[in-house]
C-alpha cells in the first residue's frame, strides 16, 4: 500500500493487486467488525453458567474435544476473521491473568458491540461511544470494589475458599462431585502457597490423569506422581525412608565423541572388553551405594547389564523420567540433580518418607508415588474417572480453573456475588451515573449498563427460565432493597439471594472481565478502514 498525491495535492492510496483486495471504509467497516465480534460471542453465550451447554470440537487430525471452558473453545476453533481473532485473544488474556471467567468476558464484549451498533445507527460517532464506555467501565469497577466483601480464611478454616471454587466447578462437566474436587484444589493451593507474600506458584501443582475408576477416586498426593515403574520387575515395589539419587547421566559405558570402530579379532580381546564394561557398571552402581542412595531416578536409559546389576545389588531404579518431572522431584525431595557420577555426594540425595509403585485395574499400567517428602512444597492432583481421555482432559481444565480461583483469593481476599448479581448491581450503578454526564457520552454509558444485563440474561436463558421476566424481577428486587446479592436462581433452589446459595466469584476476576471487554470493544470501534485479501 502506498500513499500518492494528485496534481491538486489530494492524497489517494495505491494498492498492490487492487482487484484482489476488498476494502471497507467508515461505518461499513465498523458494522462488519461488530458483526464478526457478535458472531463469536453468540457461540459462547450458550455455554455460560451452571446449566450451560458444552461444545464439541473436532481438530484437523480427527481428535475430538468436549469442553465448557471459553478459552479452550476459542483456542480450538479455526477463526479466519481478524476481529474474531481479537475475541480469541481476549479470552486467552483473561485465562492467563485470572484463569476463570473466560466465557463471561467474551459474552460481555459481544453485548457491548451489540449496543455500540445501535448507537452507531443513531448517528453517534464511534469515538464518543468508546469514551462513554471507558467512563462507564470506571464506574462499574469502582462499584464492584464497593459491593465486594472481604473474606477471612486461614490454613485451618478454608471453607470460604472451597465455596468459591465450587461456584467455578458448578458450570463444568464434573459438577456432581464439585465438593470433593474443590476441597482438593484448595488443599493443593494452600500446600504450595506462601501466605506471607500472598503468592502461589501454580507450577508446583502437577495435574495427572489416568482413564478408569470413578471421579470420586481423584486424590491429592503430597508429593510427586511419576508415570513410570521400576526398571526391573523383581525390584522392591515399596521403599520406606528413601534416599534418592537424581541423575541426568546414563548408565552406559562412555563413548568416544569421534566416529569409531573397534576391531576385535580374538576371544580374549572380547573378554577384556566385556570385563572392562562390567567393571565400569560395577563402579557406577557401587558409587550410588556408597553415598547411601536407596533409589536411583535417571533421566536416560540403562544398559541391560546395568539393570541386572542394580537389581542384584538391591538398588531399585527408575529410568526415562522426563526433565520437568525430575525438577519437581528435586524440589519436593530437597535433592540436587547430578549430571555426573563423580559428583555424587550424600548431601545431594533427596529424601522421601515413602516411594511406592501402584498398579491400576487389570492393565499393566503402573505409577510411582513419591510421598512424605522433605520439602512438601510440590503436590500432585491425580484425576481418575471417565471412560475416555476427553473426560480426563476436561476435568484437568476444570481443576485448573478452580486452582486459579483459589490462587486469586489468596492474592486478594475480596469476593463479589455470582449468578449475575454483580453485573446487575453494576448495571444499576452505571445507569444512575449516566445522568451526571451532559454530553453525547451518556447514551453510550446507558448502553454499557444495558450490556451488563446481558450476562444475567444469558444465565437465565441457559437455565430454561423466562429471561426478561426473571431479569426484571431480580433487578427490581435489587433496586427496592438496595442489596447487591440478588442474582439469577440458575439451580432452581428457590431463593435469589446468592449469599444463601453460596455463589461467589473473585473481585479481581470480575473487574478484569469488565476492563478487558471494554478495552477490546474500544479497539474494534476505532477501526474505520479494513483492507483485506478478497476470497477467491
Amino acid at each position: 500500500m502506498a500513499l500518492a498525491f494528485d496534481e491538486f495535492g489530494r492524497p489517494f492510496i495505491i494498492l498492490r493487486e487492487q482487484d484482489q483486495k476488498t476494502r471497507l471504509r467508515g461505518i461499513d467497516a465498523q458494522k462488519a467488525n461488530i458483526a464478526a465480534g457478535k458472531a463469536v460471542a453468540r457461540i459462547l453465550r450458550s455455554s455460560l453458567g451452571p446449566k450451560g451447554m458444552d461444545k464439541m470440537l473436532q481438530g484437523p487430525d480427527g481428535d475430538v474435544t468436549i469442553t465448557n471452558d471459553g478459552a479452550t473453545i476459542l483456542e480450538q476453533m479455526d477463526v479466519d476473521n481478524q476481529i474474531a481473532k481479537l475475541m480469541v485473544e481476549l479470552s486467552r488474556s483473561q485465562d492467563y491473568e485470572i484463569g476463570d471467567g473466560t466465557t463471561g468476558v467474551v459474552v460481555m464484549a459481544g453485548a457491548l458491540l451489540e449496543q455500540a451498533e445501535r448507537q452507531l445507527d443513531r448517528g453517534i460517532h464511534p469515538i464518543r461511544i468508546a469514551e462513554g464506555y471507558e467512563m462507564a467501565s470506571r464506574v462499574a469497577v469502582e462499584h464492584l470494589e464497593r459491593i465486594s466483601q472481604k473474606f477471612e480464611f486461614d490454613v485451618n478454616n478454608y471453607e470460604p475458599l472451597v465455596q468459591t471454587c465450587m461456584t467455578t466447578l458448578s458450570s463444568k462437566i464434573v459438577n456432581r462431585c464439585k465438593r470433593s474436587l474443590a476441597e482438593i484444589a484448595v488443599k493443593a493451593v494452600l500446600a504450595v502457597a506462601d501466605l506471607e507474600r500472598r503468592d502461589v506458584n501454580l507450577d508446583l501443582i502437577k495435574v495427572e490423569g489416568k482413564v478408569g475408576g470413578n471421579l470420586e477416586d481423584t486424590e491429592l498426593i503430597y508429593g510427586i506422581l511419576v508415570d513410570k515403574d521400576m526398571s526391573h520387575p523383581q525390584m522392591p515395589k515399596q521403599i520406606e525412608d528413601a534416599h534418592i539419587a537424581i541423575l541426568t547421566c546414563p548408565f552406559e559405558p562412555p563413548k568416544p565423541k569421534t566416529k569409531h570402530k573397534v576391531d576385535i579379532d580374538t576371544v580374549e580381546k572380547f573378554e577384556t572388553l566385556r570385563k572392562q564394561e562390567q567393571q565400569y557398571f560395577d563402579e557406577m552402581v557401587q558409587k550410588c551405594k556408597d553415598v547411601g542412595a536407596t533409589l536411583v531416578i535417571c533421566q536416560w536409559g540403562f544398559d541391560d547389564e546395568a539393570n541386572h546389576l542394580l537389581m542384584h545389588r538391591n538398588l531399585p531404579a527408575v529410568r526415562w523420567v522426563g526433565g520437568v518431572e525430575l525438577e519437581l522431584i528435586a524440589i519436593a525431595t530437597g535433592g540436587r540433580i547430578v549430571p555426573r557420577f563423580q559428583e555424587l555426594t550424600p548431601e545431594k540425595l533427596g529424601k522421601a518418607g515413602m516411594v511406592r509403585e501402584k498398579s491400576f485395574g487389570t492393565t499393566k499400567e503402573r505409577m510411582l508415588y513419591i510421598e512424605h517428602c522433605a520439602n512438601s512444597k510440590a503436590v500432585t492432583i491425580f484425576i481418575r474417572g471417565g471412560s475416555n481421555k476427553m473426560m480426563i482432559e476436561e476435568t484437568k481444565r476444570s481443576i485448573h480453573d478452580a486452582l486459579c480461583v483459589a490462587r486469586n483469593l489468596i492474592r486478594n481476599k475480596s469476593i463479589v456475588y455470582g449468578g449475575g448479581a454483580a453485573e446487575i448491581a453494576c448495571s444499576l450503578a452505571v445507569d444512575a451515573a449516566a445522568d451526571k454526564y451532559p454530553g453525547v457520552e451518556q447514551y453510550a454509558i446507558r448502553a454499557f449498563a444495558e450490556a451488563l444485563d446481558s450476562v444475567p440474561m444469558a444465565l437465565a436463558e441457559n437455565s430454561g427460565l423466562q429471561p426478561i421476566e426473571t431479569l426484571s424481577a431480580v433487578k427490581s428486587q435489587q433496586l427496592k432493597e438496595n442489596i447487591p446479592f440478588y442474582g439469577i436462581d440458575c439451580n432452581d433452589v428457590g431463593t435469589n439471594d446468592m449469599r444463601e446459595q453460596n455463589v461467589f466469584e473473585t473481585l479481581i476476576g470480575k473487574q478484569q472481565q469488565i476492563l478487558l471487554a471494554t478495552q477490546v470493544v474500544k479497539m474494534i470501534l476505532k477501526i474505520d478502514d479494513v483492507i483485506s485479501n478478497s476470497e477467491y
